[in-house]
Order: C-alpha cells, then sequence, then structure tokens
C-alpha cells in the first residue's frame, strides 16, 4: 500500500519572472508545430495580391495570419470569431501559429468578416486555398483516388424553423433537360410516335408552380426533412473524398436541393482534377437513371447499394416483370405479353397489358388496382445504365468499394461534426456556408496531411552538423540525387545536435566502394564536424 503525503504549494510562482521565448511554451509534439512545417503558407500572399492597393491606405493585417485565425477556428472547433480570438489571447499555441509574441495584440474578431465582406465575398480564394493544401497531399503521396466516395450531410442552419412564410415558385426544369429530350424523341421516332414539343416554346401553357417553404431569417436556406417527422431549416455539404479520407471536393446547396441534382458539378471538378478515377461509390439517393449515365459514360464504375422497389406491400415488385429486348416487352409473373404504347415526357417507356386478358387473372389482385384491369409498367430510356450498376454491386470490386463508405466519406461527416464544429453555423447565405465549409474540410486536410508527414518521417528537422556532412557528399554522384528530408529513411540521425561520429563511420563504410579512399572519408567527416 502506497501512501501518500498532504502537500500544500508554500510558494506563489505567478508573479516569477523568467527568460522564455513562446517557442519554448509550444510543446514540441503540438499538432500546430506539426502543421507549420508541413506546408508552407506563403503561397497565400500570390493568392491575395490582387485584392490589396499596393501605394495607399492604411496597413493591412497580414494576409497569411488573417487566413490563420479562421483555419484555428475550424481546426479546433471554436464555436464563433469572438470566441476564437479569446481563446488566442491566451493560448501560446495559437498566437505561436499566427507568429505573434506573447505580449502582441490580435487583431478584433470583426477584423476577418470585414475583409470578407469588402475583399473575398466575390473571390474564389477559399477554393484555392483548399485545393493548394490538397495539391501538398497529392504531391506528398498521400492521395489515393482510384476510388472516390460522394456523399451529402446536412448543416442546421442559423434559421428559427417558425419563422417562415410559403412561397409559390415555379418548377425548374431539369438540369439535364436537353439532352433527356433528344434521347425521348429518338427513342419515339424508333417506335414510330411523333416527337415532343418543348413546352418552352408554347407561351400559351402556364408554367408549372410549387409552394415552398421560405425563412425569413434565413432565405437561402431550404427546410430539410430529418427522418419522418423531423423538419428544420438547413444547408447540404455535398462531398468528394478518396480511400485515405482526404476530401477532394465540396459544394453547398439549400436544405431542399436533392442530392442527385449537385452531383453533376462535383463529379465534374473531381474528374477533371483526378483523371485516374476508377470507381465512384454513392448510396441510394445517387442511384438514377441520369447520374448512371454521367459515370459509366465517362468510363468509370458505379459501386452503389440495392435498392428497394418503391410499390405496395404485397404487390409484385418491379423486378418480377422481365423486360424482353429482343421483342422490347415486358413479361409479367402470369407470363403474359405487355406491349410498348408510349414513351412519355418524363423519359419512361410505357408499356400496357390487355385488359381483356387481366380481368381474369388469378393474380390481378396483387397486380394491379386499375378500374380498365390494365397493368402498365415503366421503363426509364436509360435503364440499362441502372442495369449496369446493379452487375458492378454484385462484383467483388463493386463490393469492396461500398463497405470502405463507413471509414472514409462517413467518417470525415462524423469528424466534421464532432471535432470541428459542422453540425450547426452560425453564418447566413449560401456564399458565407460555402467560405465555412471549405475552410473547415481545408483544415480536416491540414491535420492529416501534417499527421501522415510526420508518421512518414517527412518533418524531421535537418540539424546544421548535417547540413554540412549532406554538403560535403555532394562532390560525389551516388549522392547527388540525396534528398536530406528523407534522410530518417538511411538511418541518420537529424535532430542531433552534435555529430555522431560513430554512425558517420558506419555509414561511409557502408559506402565505401563509392568513395575513392579512406582518405576521402576522413575528409568529409573532418569538414562536417571542425
Amino acid at each position: 500500500m502506497v501512501i501518500l503525503m498532504f502537500t500544500k504549494n508554500q510558494s506563489d510562482n505567478r508573479c516569477q519572472i523568467q527568460f522564455l521565448s513562446i517557442d519554448d511554451l509550444v510543446p514540441q509534439d503540438h499538432i500546430l508545430r506539426d502543421i507549420d512545417r508541413s506546408i508552407n503558407f506563403s503561397f497565400i500572399y500570390d493568392l491575395v495580391k490582387g485584392l490589396y492597393c499596393h501605394d495607399n491606405g492604411r496597413p493591412s493585417v497580414d494576409p497569411v495570419v488573417l487566413f490563420k485565425i479562421p483555419l484555428v477556428q475550424f481546426l479546433f472547433g471554436i464555436r464563433s470569431m469572438r470566441q476564437t480570438i479569446k481563446e488566442i489571447e491566451v493560448n501560446m499555441a495559437y498566437r505561436w501559429f499566427l507568429g505573434y509574441g506573447m505580449t502582441d495584440e490580435i487583431p478584433h474578431f470583426t477584423t476577418f468578416g470585414k475583409n470578407y465582406v469588402r475583399r473575398f465575398a466575390d473571390d474564389d480564394i477559399f477554393e484555392r486555398i483548399f485545393e493548394r493544401i490538397l495539391l501538398e497531399a497529392v504531391k506528398s503521396g498521400f492521395v489515393d483516388a482510384s476510388a472516390v466516395f460522394i456523399d451529402a450531410t446536412h448543416i442546421k442552419a442559423s434559421a428559427n424553423k417558425k419563422k417562415a412564410v410559403n412561397e409559390e415558385v415555379k418548377v425548374k426544369a431539369k438540369h439535364y433537360h436537353n439532352e433527356l429530350m433528344e434521347e425521348i424523341n429518338r427513342d419515339r421516332a424508333e417506335h414510330g410516335k411523333n416527337p415532343f414539343k418543348d413546352k418552352d416554346d408554347d407561351e400559351d401553357t402556364p408554367a408549372p408552380t410549387k409552394n415552398v417553404k421560405t425563412s425569413t431569417t434565413d432565405p437561402e436556406c431550404g427546410l430539410f426533412h430529418k427522418g419522418e417527422h423531423e423538419k428544420m431549416f438547413a444547408y447540404t455539404a455535398h462531398t468528394a473524398c478518396d480511400k485515405h479520407g482526404f476530401i477532394l471536393g465540396c459544394d453547398v446547396a439549400p436544405g431542399n436541393v436533392h442530392d442527385s441534382v449537385m452531383f453533376d458539378a462535383l463529379y465534374r471538378n473531381v474528374l477533371s482534377a483526378f483523371p485516374e478515377i476508377e470507381i465512384t461509390a454513392l448510396d441510394s439517393a445517387y442511384k438514377t437513371p441520369w447520374i448512371m449515365k454521367q459515370i459509366f459514360d465517362s468510363g468509370r464504375l458505379a459501386s452503389t447499394p440495392y435498392k428497394r422497389p418503391m410499390t405496395k406491400k404485397g404487390f409484385f415488385k418491379k423486378y418480377d416483370y422481365i423486360y424482353d429486348e429482343y421483342y422490347d416487352c415486358i413479361i409479367c409473373p402470369e407470363n403474359q405479353v405487355l406491349k410498348y404504347s408510349t414513351t412519355n415526357r418524363e423519359g419512361y417507356r410505357e408499356y400496357k397489358s390487355n385488359p381483356k386478358v387481366c380481368a381474369n387473372c388469378p393474380s390481378r389482385h396483387i397486380c394491379t388496382e386499375s378500374k380498365n384491369h390494365q397493368k402498365v409498367v415503366t421503363r426509364h430510356v436509360w435503364e440499362s445504365y441502372i442495369e449496369l450498376a446493379e452487375d458492378v454491386r454484385h462484383s467483388p470490386k463493386g463490393k469492396t468499394t461500398y463497405l470502405l463508405r463507413k471509414e472514409t466519406i462517413e467518417r470525415v461527416f462524423a469528424d466534421a461534426k464532432e471535432k470541428h464544429f459542422m453540425r450547426y453555423t452560425h453564418y447566413r447565405g449560401l456564399a458565407k456556408l460555402k467560405m465555412q465549409t471549405l475552410l473547415t474540410f481545408a483544415a480536416m486536410n491540414l491535420k492529416k496531411l501534417a499527421r501522415w508527414k510526420k508518421k512518414n518521417g517527412m518533418l524531421t528537422e535537418i540539424s546544421l552538423c548535417f547540413l554540412m556532412f549532406w554538403i560535403e557528399l555532394q562532390d560525389y554522384e551516388i549522392f547527388r540525387d540525396f534528398d536530406p528530408n528523407r534522410a530518417a529513411d538511411w538511418g541518420l540521425c537529424l535532430r542531433s545536435v552534435k555529430p555522431n561520429i560513430g554512425l558517420l563511420l558506419v555509414f561511409l563504410w557502408l559506402i565505401s566502394d563509392q568513395l575513392d579512399s579512406i582518405n576521402d572519408s576522413c575528409q568529409i567527416i573532418c569538414n562536417s564536424v571542425f
């Protein structure tokens, strides 16, 4: 049994004077030290060069500091800019990261907001900062974009759902309307039908409208249905990541915009940046004919889950009706033929049964409830792409890739909400939400980049002794392409303040066949040490 004696601190060290630098107060293993060594933030100066006046006005806050402040906020999940400034004032690690001393005055919490309104609101500076951090991860060899995972998560808006008005808005046409109409008219022509006339050309037909609930506090957010009963005003962050959890791209939309609508732009951007993509993993919300067409036409595969047929309970499922491609007809479970009737404006072919046959069918009660005893089965003109997705779903590669979603995109969303304060937002407006999302994901990529570089020995500090030793080795051809940042792979200690003579001797002995003589070895050591 260990007995501990009660001890009381007899001295008050609060007013003790010590000679210290702010660098002495930051732990050597602090994440901000790793981040500071993993990337050079001076690239921000080039990005903002055109946003400042060079010969007029008051001196500004350092632009690098201006962007590091929100990075600190989102990196550590601080709830607001006001609280972030308070934390920076008392946290020596934050001050060290920003380049401030222990007594330097920290910018006011409104500084970033004012600069955003006056300089950054109409610029793509946040996208370029995100891309530059991602580029550093790509250069380090950490990004594996052979498989990409795309999904969306909601961010609760700063708006009361009771403060809203109902508005009548026009129903927007599908963003792929022209491509769909071309395919529909081509299909109708093959079946001897007249092409459809575009409704936009008919001035007498009024545009369709729908009723939408709009927030009076933040009109740009949308009413999001979370489950069957809960509703809230929110935004949705549509995100793509790789197999290692690095975020490759993102976009933000109101909460009432369906996931499939935002897929096009995000997929195009990610595909242009990472053409090595082989397969894309998506959830069931993205399993639509248009999205599957885009993926397979681009030469990639789509890994999707099983999607439950949306039919009445107790009735035949859609897969019970078999499509005969040769005769272009549908075979029902009772082996009766449903013939082609027409192709509607939504892009679906309609196959209809013979009412006289269905009237006496023993399975009619679990097939159709129509009054004229006629069964109608629809098939999209791009249904073949859905069938390709089903083939991939059953393949080993499709199964393996989809199982990685919980370790990649789902973990990204979990970390963003639990550790980086992305569950809610205090910002209002789509542009500010996109800024928050980009900086949050940039901070997450930055943290992973720093940790992976440290894990792989890419953040090792080079001592003066080793630097001199390395310079001497440049006289020999074998070492001209030697990277001192990878010296840890050679078993060399780069952090040592004093030269390790024994280690240098062993190292030179190992490569003695590459040196002209022992005299060369001694000369290298003498020049490095003395």
